[in-house]
């Protein structure tokens, strides 16, 4: 698609960020909307424009990020939301997905991969920026689906197992019994087995993957 048709409101609290990628933007020839310097700003420009492109920082002032992704998304269905940020961290990395942000950008992005990532999610795909390490976008993607594969009671569970939690302190918390919850964590092993290596310990397994549990 020509960038001269395509629409972007842009948000971010750092003033010489905002204002390089706004210049960056005009100068590459797309069409910047608006600009915001906090998320509730952000995300009144994002309803009132309907813009095609919206690339926001995650720590904002007032709404984060997510936040303007979450209540902007059934507001403005036809416009593709970027995350631009600093943080690598695989959690971040997750919560984007999980709030549906198609585009992961590092802000060390240049100008042409930020055109690369707005015309890939305008063309109904995801991408994440070239400097996240390696293998990481496609593991969580495995990982998720595994997870997604538990029922909410699985889940549950294994979250507490995550924090530590005996299977007594378990069945306390959900009012049920041991014997109940030892029956879930052999059907949680044998999920997770199947799709993947061998469990050996569900405990070591829930510790490692703690980021993407909390967040399902």
């Amino acid at each position: 698609m020509i960038n001269s048709q395509i629409t972007i409101v842009i948000a971010d609290d750092h003033p010489l960020m905002l204002s390089g990628l706004h210049d960056e933007l005009l100068a590459t020839g797309y069409q910047v909307l608006g600009s915001a310097k906090n998320g509730a700003q952000a995300l009144e420009l994002i309803v009132k424009h309907q813009p095609m492109v919206a690339i926001v920082d995650i720590e904002m002032p007032l709404l984060s990020g997510f936040e303007v992704i979450k209540i902007g998304s059934p507001k403005c269905p036809d416009t593709q939301f970027i995350v631009m940020t600093y943080h690598k961290e695989k959690g971040f990395l997750v919560q984007a997905k999980n709030f549906g942000a198609k585009g992961y950008l590092l802000k060390d992005a240049g100008i042409k991969e930020i055109s690369n990532c707005i015309q890939t999610v305008l063309k109904g795909k995801l991408y994440y920026s070239d400097s996240l390490e390696k293998g990481i976008t496609s593991s969580i993607d495995l990982q998720l689906k595994i997870i997604k594969q538990l029922t909410p009671t699985e889940r549950t569970i294994i979250r507490h197992i995550a924090m530590d939690k005996s299977s007594a302190e378990i069945a306390a918390q959900l009012s049920t019994s041991p014997r109940t919850v030892q029956k879930h964590r052999t059907n949680i092993i044998a999920k997770l087995s199947a799709s993947q290596q061998e469990i050996s310990s569900l405990k070591q397994w829930a510790e490692e993957h703690k980021d993407l549990l909390v967040l399902l």
